[in-house]
């Protein structure tokens, strides 16, 4: 199974107010391991980038002015994405970006839908975390990942990072297969874990033990009986398993 693990930084918040997208990062998880194989680059947006968004990711029109424009990109990350699932953090916001670019570059094309299902951890996270804050730093905070070194969003760096949270928070259980012919036990990690596939079944002859049955001597009887009497002479004879009380 192939994914990708997909940010978008932008000039502002709005495709339908002109804004554009400035910088993509994808990773690719393979068979729920990271490869190390990436799409990444910076765009030159041809227009303004609202000030509140430059506080967070920190790029500048002309830190992007000799960046290539989306359409000089665009087939290249076509050509990445396709045909696998891509996982994104509150979706609606990349792709309602992306499909806007594509619409501009070729308006024949159809939405990137098309092209690739779309996971949106945000809603994942929100139906396993339900009430609490499920952004991306407080997901790192909760699934144990690294995100120190996250200053400013970054679409690489934050493809990265949310790579790591979506397979802590996707791990769940593993299943342990001790076979003759598999190769010597390695650290399971959540990247490598094989999910747990539970199907019942009616029990077969064999899958549990006869249970051994220890039965009483006659002097345990005796003393079980000798006992019982004195018990019952204690409580005036006003015993339950004489029928009495």
């Amino acid at each position: 199974m192939r994914q990708i693990v997909l940010d978008t930084e932008t000039t502002g918040l709005e495709p339908a107010q002109g804004h554009r997208i400035i910088e993509i990062g994808c990773v690719e998880i393979l068979n729920r391991k990271l490869t190390g194989n990436h799409f990444h680059t910076y765009l030159n947006p041809e227009r303004d980038i609202d000030a509140e968004a430059v506080k967070v990711h920190g790029l500048s029109r002309d830190f992007l002015a000799d960046k290539p424009r989306f359409a000089q990109v665009a087939q290249r990350f076509l050509d990445f994405v396709t045909g696998a699932e891509l996982v994104i953090h509150n979706a609606a916001f990349d792709v309602g970006f992306l499909n806007h670019e594509l619409r501009r570059w070729n308006p024949a094309l159809p939405e990137l839908a098309a092209h690739c299902p779309i996971l949106d951890t945000l809603l994942l996270a929100r139906k396993k975390h339900p009430g609490q804050r499920n952004n991306l730093d407080a997901l790192c905070k909760r699934y144990g990942v690294d995100n120190r070194h996250r200053d400013l969003h970054g679409a690489l760096l934050d493809a990265e990072i949310l790579a790591e949270v979506y397979l802590a928070m996707t791990g769940g259980q593993t299943l342990l297969v001790l076979e003759p012919e598999s190769e010597p036990d390695t650290p399971a990690t959540h990247a490598t874990a094989t999910p747990l596939n539970l199907q019942p079944r009616a029990p077969r002859p064999g899958d549990h033990p006869r249970l051994k049955v220890v039965r009483c001597t006659e002097t345990e009887l005796e003393a079980h009986a000798a006992r019982l009497a004195e018990i019952a002479k204690a409580a005036g004879g006003r015993c339950l398993w004489q029928g009495e009380g």
